[in-house]
């Protein structure tokens, strides 16, 4: 049995940390920086075993090097594409790491778009996706380009609706409010605007989501739907022949009219 805990770094962003209950170790998930981790660890007695990164970015990645330094010899493994400092193990599309410390199997996805070499760890019914695909949104494109992202994002659609999202920041009220300028009579956005609503008045995170969820509710993987395909031509002022020209219609529309 594998437990993710949240641990809260910086206004927004989460680090994962993974543990199997009886263990004595834990591994980190994109630690952007080193404090919230080392405590985490020390109020449960734990130490480091490895850290798991999925793209470059310093909120991701400011960490790293103040982590190895305290528990020297941690695996960190990476993407291979990607200049990261402190990455031990560079990892490709396909590959099936050993984790130190971690009774649990996990698969890279190479999910190019946010970044270059951005990429997923995914196993256990869990998906680490980073910036790629978040809850109810996606990632900006900043390395990548608009057709890697939406490669990348319909590969993730095709695993499994019950995959748990682990994403990497707490967007899901403002990513819903973009959705429900895509599909205003969208009853499942609607519902899902009011549960996450709640849960935040109680103090609760919005993730992980389901990724049944996303398919149902997030406009970014569902590009194939009428709807979402007409909200998109309605904003480009012209027809789109693919899903990859809705998705970067609405990619710019967000990031143009509402960001």
């Amino acid at each position: 049995m594998l437990e993710v805990t949240p641990v809260k770094a910086f206004k927004d962003n989460f680090i994962w940390m993974l543990h199997n209950p009886g263990s004595e170790t834990a591994v980190a998930v994109d630690p952007g920086e080193s404090a919230p981790v080392l405590a985490w660890l020390e109020a449960r007695g734990l130490r480091l075993s490895a850290i798991l990164i999925t793209h470059k970015h310093i909120d991701h990645t400011g960490g790293v090097m103040d982590l190895q330094f305290a528990f020297p010899g941690i695996a960190v493994l990476g993407p291979a594409n990607e200049a990261i400092r402190g990455i031990k193990v560079r990892l490709k599309e396909g590959e099936q790491p050993q984790i130190p410390g971690l009774e649990a199997d996990f698969r890279v996805m190479e999910v190019p778009g946010h970044t270059e070499g951005h990429i997923a760890y995914f196993g256990e019914g869990l998906l680490f996706c980073g910036d790629t695909l978040f809850s109810a949104g996606c990632g900006g494109i900043f390395g990548g380009t608009h057709e890697q992202m939406h490669a990348s994002l319909q590969r993730i659609a095709a695993l499994p609706a019950d995959t748990l999202v682990y994403c990497a920041h707490e967007y899901t009220l403002a990513n819903l409010g973009f959705a429900k300028w895509v599909e205003p009579e969208s009853a499942a956005i609607l519902k899902r605007e009011q549960e996450a609503q709640a849960l935040l008045a109680q103090g609760d995170n919005t993730v992980p989501s389901k990724l049944g969820t996303e398919l149902a509710t997030n406009p970014f993987l569902r590009v194939a739907e009428p709807e979402v395909r007409m909200a998109a031509e309605r904003y480009m002022g012209h027809a789109l022949t693919d899903g990859a020209e809705v998705f970067s219609a609405i990619r710019r529309w967000k990031d143009r009219e509402y960001d």
